[in-house]
């Protein structure tokens, strides 16, 4: 009998049994958090027997209500059967999202229907695919979540009737659907809503009548939107759409000369400090493995109406289906132009090369902004451009902007974010970990099963005495923007400081897995390296970078160390393995980069990830310095309901430079629900955007990955 595997939120406390041993995967904690005390409890996921007496009356009473509930027509509707496991030595492989023979034997395992092969194709529909190599199974396989049309089945096929009757509901297994849920992308919702309430805005909201003409005068509100990573894009497409005039400000280049001031970085070491990995159409996200990956609910309407939104500018359809999307360089730069022609369409106005310099601010209200060409100074000819509004979609990366917003005492708030080193292994290795035999099978990007990656974390006790409590001296170490087959990238903005990322193409055939490796840091350690007030992440920041320039030699050279050396705090005489990153590596004492805290506490956390990943510590193994940029290091105060800051009256402070998203698919969210909320606020929309999108996820400061 199949056992419902319940998805529910890692709780932390410490382990009362040492004999059961914490679950791999999971999540890492909020960073964002103002103390580590937010997480409260900590224990090991637990199923089937393991599970608490509490948690199985609980499962169980909710399956009692979804086996008591009335289905009042069998013969029409949906069935969502979840976990259904495929052999990966049946499966057709990553690549393939129709129904396949050994998928219709999974299907017919539930229903109970003896033959397979009989049951039509048409019927079915895949709406998530993933592969699951944990040790624990008895080989891998690719697990499915199906839609099952009821009437085309029976229309199909009439002999299964008695076998879809006996169907019961069952969570995490079988879900009985009246309709299809069916996402759909945020253009057609937009232009749906448009159709109800074109004529009542109109006239009642623009039109004003000359009182001495009879001329019609036209006032559409005016929006500036500072940023076109996924946030900036995603809230300019929603006001564009309802009719506000948007103006996009981007300090960077369009990704075609973007791409192009990159190359002269990797090639001939020239930085554009406002043209690069960072800074640029599409946002820091562009230039990385494209991860879709989020942890703010796959499933809710708001995060479907942006993957379909994504494959409607030129995603794969596949990422709608794949349990680990993510999209790679090559992708993300057709999708961004795309995207930029759409915005264009609807009269968006997109400056790039521009940078903000300052707010228009009057009584506490920001009434417009002074921009400048980005190639110039910033005192070089200012331009005033005046607004009804101003949406803050910056990233993590724009510390200038931090600054500013203090000049008006705009609330910041420190948060606790997370820093440490770049670990890199050749892929084949992580391919045999993970896989084992399997590992022949991935061929660089283009075998059956996927690249293998990893995710891990271990909390350690300040004292380090193995304990796993998460006080005020604890600290989690964990692994992060996981790049299987890719590379190494320098996402440096000033010639003097130095830190790094990863990032994938599409295929992600590179020889190389690298994943950032960070330990969570909080003021305790700001103040160490005198960093106060509210940047003083910033500081601490800008320091390690600084640090790690030196340690390089310069020149965007990165400091580099092999595992084994770092665990053992000494730098061999032996040459360093080869490395992805092209700007070449110094042997360096990384282990002298942070604090002994820091230090510590990542040795600790990687001898545990060995332990759960036999072959982990390699002397193929390379390290690099420094990774700082993980999420901002501090959140700008706004309005839960209205997204406008607290501080400044027309300030919308969105995305994750303000600290309220981490990734491309939170940000998009975050952008697109601010949207229609200043839209709301300047009489563009009237309608319930949570009866289409569901209740925003109200983001209290905690970033997920």
């Amino acid at each position: 009998m199949a056992v419902a595997r319940i998805p529910f939120l890692p709780l932390f406390l410490p382990l009362q049994n040492p004999n059961l041993k914490p679950y791999r995967r999971l999540l890492p904690p909020d960073l964002s958090s103002p103390s580590p005390r937010s997480l409260e409890v900590q224990c090991a996921k637990r199923s089937g027997k393991q599970r608490y007496p509490s948690e199985k009356k609980k499962l169980q009473a909710i399956t009692r209500t979804l086996r008591e509930s009335d289905i009042k027509n069998r013969e029409d509707g949906f069935w969502r059967l979840s976990m259904l496991g495929v052999p990966a030595h049946k499966d057709p492989g990553k690549d393939f999202t129709g129904v396949s023979l050994p998928l219709l034997e999974a299907i017919a395992k539930v229903l109970k229907f003896p033959v397979a092969a009989m049951l039509p194709q048409e019927a079915f529909s895949v709406v998530r695919k993933s592969f699951d190599a944990r040790k624990v199974l008895k080989e891998a396989e690719f697990v499915y979540t199906v839609d099952m049309d009821i009437k085309k089945l029976l229309n199909l096929e009439p002999r299964t009737w008695d076998f879809v009757a006996r169907l019961e509901p069952k969570l995490g297994v079988a879900e009985y659907m009246s309709t299809a849920k069916q996402p759909t992308d945020l253009v057609s919702i937009l232009h749906d809503s448009r159709q109800v309430q074109d004529e009542v805005v109109q006239e009642d909201m623009f039109e004003t009548q000359n009182k001495s003409s009879n001329k019609v005068l036209t006032k559409r509100p005016k929006i500036a939107v500072i940023g076109s990573g996924p946030s900036g894009l995603f809230a300019s497409l929603v006001l564009g759409e309802l009719g506000a005039e948007v103006t996009l400000i981007e300090r960077g280049q369009a990704v075609e000369k973007r791409g192009r001031d990159i190359g002269a970085l990797v090639v001939r070491r020239v930085l554009q400090s406002e043209s690069n990995f960072c800074f640029g159409e599409g946002g820091a996200g562009t230039w990385s493995d494209g991860k879709l990956v989020t942890r703010i609910g796959r499933n809710s309407n708001g995060v479907q109406a942006v993957m379909k939104t994504l494959v409607q500018f030129g995603a794969p359809a596949n990422i709608l289906v794949d349990g680990k999307p993510h999209l790679g360089t090559d992708r993300l730069v057709p999708l961004l132009r795309n995207f930029r022609q759409h915005l264009k369409g609807l009269g968006v106005d997109i400056k790039f090369s521009t940078r903000l310099n300052d707010l228009i601010v009057e009584n506490r209200q920001v009434v417009g902004v002074k921009v400048s060409d980005a190639s110039h100074s910033p005192d070089y000819d200012n331009q005033e451009l005046l607004c009804d509004g101003v949406i803050l979609a910056v990233g993590h990366s724009a510390r200038d902007v931090y600054q500013m917003l203090l000049q008006y005492d705009v609330e910041l708030v420190p948060k606790d974010f997370a820093v440490g080193l770049r670990i890199e292994h050749p892929q084949e290795l992580i391919n045999r970990i993970q896989y084992s035999a399997l590992a022949t099978e991935v061929c660089n990007g283009r075998g059956r099963v996927p690249v293998a990656d990893y995710k891990v974390v271990k909390y350690v006790s300040g004292d380090h005495d193995g304990a796993t409590g998460m006080g005020d001296s604890s600290r989690s170490c964990y692994s992060f923007c996981m790049c299987p087959g890719g590379q190494v990238v320098l996402t440096s903005t000033n010639p003097l400081e130095l830190c790094i990322n990863g990032m994938s193409f599409s295929k992600r055939a590179s020889r190389w897995a690298n994943s950032a490796l960070v330990v969570t840091v909080t003021s305790n350690d700001f103040d160490s390296f005198g960093a106060h007030g509210p940047l003083a992440g910033v500081g601490f920041q800008r320091e390690l970078e600084r640090r790690a320039a030196v340690m390089g030699g310069g020149n965007f050279v990165v400091p580099a160390q092999t595992l084994p050396d770092f665990l053992d705090n000494k730098l061999s005489e032996t040459t360093l393995p080869p490395s992805s990153y092209r700007l070449g590596v110094h042997a360096s004492k990384l282990h002298e980069l942070f604090s002994s805290r820091i230090t510590e506490a990542l040795q600790q956390s990687i001898v545990a990830f060995d332990k759960e990943l036999p072959g982990y510590i390699s002397k193929d193994a390379l390290l690099h310095g420094v990774e700082t940029r993980t999420s901002s290091p501090v959140q700008v105060s706004r309005h839960a309901d209205t997204y406008e800051s607290t501080s400044l009256g027309g300030l919308y402070p969105i995305g994750e430079g303000a600290g309220y998203a981490g990734g491309i698919i939170s940000a998009a969210v975050d952008g697109m629900y601010c949207g229609f909320a200043v839209a709301k606020t300047l009489g563009l929309y009237r309608g319930d955007i949570e009866s289409v999108l569901g209740i925003a996820h109200k983001n209290t400061g905690f970033v997920k990955y």
